[in-house]
């Protein structure tokens, strides 16, 4: 492991430049452990995982960046579907009003490119992906131990939930 990466990447936390109420993936620091389901069109469960996603303070804490991986590793060698290892790298645009966040999944070779704000109790990011149509990331029933994540897509019907995760802290001060 580099440890003067890491100890160049990673922040104890916030840069005091961000103002706290744009701090809106504060909540989310730490690891978690997750039920990642995929929905078919009809609402139905076609698939069901579990996982780990860590997020934590980088670049002198002027950015949110997370590790999402699915199975988790200790699932992974030999799994039938490794499906994703990957990150988001986010930060808060003063002059956008809001966080720009990049997906990048090395496995599925995706990368999106969101607008996130805080929408009530949600934090939401929007994307436009090219051909399909919009998305939206949203995270909701937040909480010091758990978090709903939802990836809605839209179709010519209306939006369509095709994923979600059930998030729960692994330990209290992570």
């Amino acid at each position: 492991m580099n440890d003067v990466f890491l100890s160049a990447l990673v922040s104890p936390g916030p840069h005091p430049d961000l103002p706290p109420e744009q701090r809106i993936f504060a909540p989310f620091i730490g690891s978690w452990d997750l039920v990642v389901t995929w929905y078919a069109e009809d609402g139905s469960i076609r698939r069901q995982e579990s996982g780990e996603w860590h997020f934590s303070w980088v670049l002198e804490g002027r950015a949110v960046q997370d590790i999402w991986i699915v199975p988790p590793r200790h699932e992974r060698h030999g799994h039938q579907d490794p499906y994703e290892y990957g990150t988001s790298l986010r930060f808060f645009d003063s002059g956008l009003g809001a966080w720009r966040s990049t997906w990048i999944g090395p496995t599925r070779r995706a990368v999106h490119v969101f607008a996130a704000r805080r929408i009530g109790d949600e934090v939401v990011l929007e994307t436009e992906l090219e051909g399909e149509g919009r998305m939206r990331w949203i995270f909701s029933d937040i909480t010091d131990m758990s978090f709903t994540w939802r990836n809605h897509r839209e179709t010519v019907t209306g939006w369509l939930l095709a994923q979600d995760f059930r998030a729960r802290r692994r330990h209290p001060r992570d």
